[in-house]
């Protein structure tokens, strides 16, 4: 049966629109256009805010040339309703297939109508609900078998003579051979037209074909035959070796051939390599491309052997065994091997053998290549079909192995899946993409119970409401109440994964007996399909949810709870920390906006990485592997085994969304290979590489060498290099690009409801938990402390060395204020007289032309950008800066510190002197804060009367300037002042000015603290 794909589109309401028909209010209706199919639905009349509540649906098939894939709805007001001569034109909203989810995931969302030219007055919006939905087909009935009195009636036909001539036929049109491959493929494909449609939903099915033209035609009626004939000649065709020539170009489209297991390899001669690389033009540009010779092993049979042989592939000195045979019609084994041909000891000749030593057979036969008569398979070509060959020597005389070999990079499509010469065959080392499960931000909001049984009426208890969804539990406040109703209006978030059908929302009401005592009333279970999605702040219906007795089978009436649930799909589920986020967008996809580009990373290999284990008697070793995070797309390199200078020269694509994010690659060594024994160690940390994409130049390919740093209980340490290529590429036009500048960061609703820093650091906390959760199941896992690092997890723990970094870099930015007030100081100084006389100028012209103090503002502020550009940075690419971080002169203790649990397991006399320490800092901070609150305090003293005397002075100080300022232009005033404080040292007096004298004789509260 055919599935076909519709795009379904509930038209809900509009809201506001303007009045078209001369009395106030219009009568609109919608017309809906996708693909070429046009909607229209009914008219509401004289309603500016009309509710129509109808589906039409669309058939969705290819991306139409000529329409695209643009969903159009264009509201109009009904003439014949309230006739107008003016412009019946509401609005129109134009929406990409892109923002479309699948069934399920629809929300109802409000789109403001937009204009048609720029000279259009419009208003409103309208409420949309739109998703695909896929439909079975079922497939036409065949046609009904004509009448047996029809058939017998019919006379036979009698061949035609020389004299009469033969009607036009089908027959004649075709060449004489009824087993042409041209007459036999219009017959396949409409056999195989049904599965076709059922791959592709996006195509919609042709129209079934009318009765006449399913009937089968003469020349079809049985095909059984040709079938029979194909099925004898695949079991008797045979390869000989003796029958194909030896000379055989490299670039050939035919496989390799075989060489004689007896002859010398004399006749040997490399192939043209300026041929060879001709033809490679491998999509990854960014790596260097690694020659592999690859071998695939598909089956075998008429072997002599009733056991599961195995297949023997030896090159280059290596030697592997394949897994064992299923036995079907034939010995199956389906496996790719993959040699590295980049060693200079490569070898000229390739051995396949097949051997069933288990079951006593021994060796059966095999095959040798000449290596340089191998063929090259450029990537975009299909794969080389596999062909059969005849093994030679054993007990095969029979026996025949179906495989196919060539050499390629690490682009070609078998190679993720092969067995590798640098992962000695560990099936967890390939490599794979990853995806983050799409979560979503639960709101529960509590708002009260009823119908609830108490244990002593008419008296007070204590009622609290505990959700737990997974192994998240959150809890309202205590309530107390004595009706039996207890009332909350708590709002409870959660963090919800899909698929929705893992776990429920779970809500148990319970009472606090004393003295510590908590009883649960009534459970109520809520599947979290049934929660309605929302992608604004609309407002959600609330619902009652029965509450039962989880201690009774039956079901038992215990009271109710009033709930208001929904999914908020206009936040961004933060995993990551704020500052350093790879993705900003909303979890709802109706609220995507397309991608500004694309980046593209190469990640080509490590060098001088240090040994993480010891393997074989005290040998180093390293089996290293890198990752790769951007948005919601996770990738993992194959793991290179036992090499301190792993190479992987593997190259992966992003769309980037927003250019203010960051790309995270991280190191790590694994341990997978050492697991066979049931042993689980975790993966070591190696370093970690941050990348922003807003610090790329467009088109520009950047290939840099990042040292690897890890900080540790054990101080700093360098653990190797990571060679990187980074490429960004703008897919919008330059002033869409720059249009995002201005955008916010976050999603709308953390904006319109903004969820506190305790309340957001917790949810990533749950966040960081369901993706590591998700992704430790995946085949093969990417595990917790992978992910966990990658994420940041720890990043909000205490650390002494990171306050006095963060101390360090507020002192580096308060550094300019700082050099201004220095620049200042010096020039009133006098320190250099031709300064100070332009200062001098440069004031007077602000004062007596102040129309000009922003634009001088502004042009000095240009100036200092454009000398700064002569001093940007230009090492590549920024990367982690240990001075900064203050990790090179780090304490001991403070590592101990920063990398201790929680809670602490250090002895109490450690713990004893960290707050000792804590302490010394908290009386600084302490110190400050004093500080900052005696000047403000002062600052209210001057009005407040504490001291009356001061004032007194500063309420006639500010009279007298009062009317001195009504006298006297304020130009005049300001240039006095300023020469008054440019003033030459010799007329200054060294002690402090009468002002800040005054200033710090002000009281403050500091004398009633206790």
């Amino acid at each position: 049966m055919a599935i076909v794909r519709k795009l379904v589109v509930e038209v809900v309401d509009a809201r506001n629109l303007l009045p078209k028909d001369g009395y106030g209010t219009s009568s609109p209706y919608a017309i809906l256009d996708f693909h070429g199919q046009r909607r229209k639905t009914r008219t509401a009349v004289r309603d500016l805010n009309p509710t129509w509540h109808e589906t039409l649906d669309f058939n969705a098939g290819k991306t139409s040339e000529v329409f695209g894939d643009m969903l159009e709805i264009d509201v109009f007001h009904d003439k014949n309703v309230g006739p107008t001569t003016r412009n019946n034109f509401l609005g129109r909203v134009k929406l990409n297939s892109r923002q479309f989810v699948k069934k399920g995931e629809e929300a109802l969302i409000y789109y403001p109508l937009e204009k048609k030219s720029f000279f259009t007055w419009i208003q409103g919006e309208i409420g949309l609900k739109i998703y695909f939905s896929d439909e079975v087909v079922p497939p036409p009935p065949p046609p009904p078998p004509p009448p047996a009195a029809e058939e017998e009636a019919k006379p036979e036909p009698t061949p035609p003579t020389a004299a009469e001539p033969s009607p036009p036929s089908s027959e004649s049109a075709v060449p004489p051979l009824a087993s042409d491959p041209p007459a036999v493929e219009p017959k396949n494909n409409d056999a195989a037209s049904p599965a076709d449609s059922g791959e592709k939903p996006n195509e919609e099915p042709p129209p079934p074909p009318p009765a006449e033209a399913a009937a089968p035609l003469p020349n079809e009626i049985n095909p059984a035959p040709g079938n029979e004939k194909q099925a004898d000649s695949d079991q008797v065709m045979m390869s000989s070796v003796s029958t194909i020539p030896t000379e055989v170009k490299v670039n050939s489209i035919s496989g390799a051939q075989p060489i004689s297991r007896v002859s010398s390899v004399s006749s040997f001669s490399p192939s043209d390599q300026s041929d060879r690389s001709s033809i490679e033009r491998s999509s990854f540009d960014l790596v260097e491309k690694m020659h592999y010779l690859f071998v695939r092993v598909v089956k075998a049979r008429h072997l002599p052997t009733a056991g599961s042989p195995v297949v023997e592939v030896a090159v280059s000195g290596r030697h592997v065994t394949s897994k064992p045979a299923r036995k079907t019609a034939f010995f199956d084994w389906d496996q790719t091997f993959a040699f590295s041909r980049d060693s200079p000891d490569s070898s000229t000749i390739l051995e396949v053998s097949v051997s069933d030593r288990p079951a006593g057979q021994g060796f059966l036969g095999g095959i040798c290549f000449d290596v340089g008569e191998i063929p090259l398979r450029d990537p975009p070509d299909s794969p080389l079909a596999p062909q059969w060959y005849r093994l030679e020597g054993g007990g095969a005389h029979r026996g025949d192995l179906m495989l196919a070999t060539w050499i390629g990079t690490q682009a070609d499509e078998s190679f993720p899946d092969a067995w590798k010469t640098d992962d000695v065959g560990n099936p967890n080392s390939r490599s794979k993409v990853y995806q983050s499960p799409k979560l979503w931000y639960l709101r529960s909001t509590i708002i009260e119970a009823q119908d609830i049984s108490m244990k002593m009426p008419f008296r007070e208890s204590c009622f609290q409401v505990k959700t737990q969804l997974g192994f998240q539990v959150q809890k309202t406040k205590p309530v107390l109440t004595a009706t039996g109703s207890p009332s909350w209006n708590e709002d409870l978030m959660f963090v919800a994964a899909e698929p929705f059908t893992e776990h429920s929302l779970v809500i148990f009401l319970m009472e606090n007996r004393p003295p510590k005592e908590q009883v649960v009333l009534g459970v109520a279970t809520i599947p979290l399909a049934s929660i309605e999605r929302r992608v604004d702040d609309r407002h959600v219906a609330s619902r009652w949810f029965t509450l039962e007795d989880p201690k009774e089978e039956k079901r038992v009436y215990k009271g109710r709870v009033h709930l208001r649930l929904c999914f908020d799909g206009g936040y961004h589920v933060m995993d990551e920390g704020a500052h350093v986020c790879s993705d900003y967008r909303p979890t709802a996809r109706q609220l995507w906006k397309p991608p500004v580009g694309t980046v593209e990373l190469g990640i080509l290999g490590c060098k001088n990485l240090l040994p993480m284990k010891t393997i074989n008697g005290g040998k180093g070793s390293t089996d290293a592997y890198a990752v790769a995070k951007y948005g919601d797309k996770w990738i993992r390199t194959r793991a290179v085994s036992d090499s301190l200078n792993p190479r992987w020269n593997e190259q992966y694509t992003w769309r980037v969304y927003d250019p203010s994010t960051v790309l995270t690659v991280g190191v790590f060594d694994s341990w997978e290979v050492f697991e066979s024994d049931g042993s689980h160690k975790p993966d070591f940390r190696i370093g970690k590489v941050r990348i922003r994409i807003s610090t790329l130049t467009t088109g520009k390919v950047y290939k840099s060498v990042f040292p690897l740093i890890l900080l540790s209980q054990t101080g700093l340490k360098k653990m190797g290099e990571i060679e990187l290529a980074v490429r960004f590429a703008r897919a919008t036009p330059t002033l869409d690009f720059l249009h995002v500048y201005s955008q916010p960061l976050l999603p709308m609703m953390h904006h319109l409801k903004p969820l506190g820093m305790v309340q957001q650091e917790a949810l990533r906390a749950v966040a960081v938990k369901t993706v590591a959760a998700h992704l430790s199941r995946s085949e093969p896992p990417l595990r917790r402390e992978v992910v966990a690092h990658m994420l940041d997890a720890d990043s909000q723990a205490f650390s002494m060395r990171r306050v006095r970094a963060n101390w360090m870099r507020i002192i580096n930015v308060i550094s300019t204020v700082i050099d201004v007030f220095k620049w200042a100081d010096d020039t009133r100084s006098w320190r250099n007289p031709t300064a100070t006389v332009l200062a001098h100028a440069l004031l007077a012209t602000l004062v007596w032309v102040p129309d000009l103090i922003v634009p001088t503002l502004a042009l000095y502020a240009f100036a200092i950008g454009t000398w700064n550009y002569r001093l940007r940075p230009r090492t590549p690419l920024p990367h982690f800066d240990t001075k900064m971080s203050l990790a090179e002169s780090v304490d001991r203790d403070e590592l101990d510190e920063e990398f201790d649990s929680m809670p602490c397991a250090r002895p109490n006399e450690t713990v004893r002197a960290r707050y000792d320490k804590l302490r010394v800092l908290g009386a600084r901070v302490q110190a400050v804060l004093g500080d900052f609150a005696t000047q403000g305090e002062r600052m209210q003293a001057l009005v407040t009367w504490r001291d009356p005397r001061a004032t007194g002075i500063f309420v006639g100080l500010c009279l007298v300037v009062a009317f001195v300022l009504y006298l006297v232009p304020s130009k005049m005033v300001a240039m006095a002042f300023g020469f008054y404080y440019l003033r030459h040292p010799i007329f200054r007096d060294r002690m402090p000015s009468p002002a800040l004298n005054f200033f710090r004789r002000l009281p403050s509260l500091s004398d009633r603290m206790m």
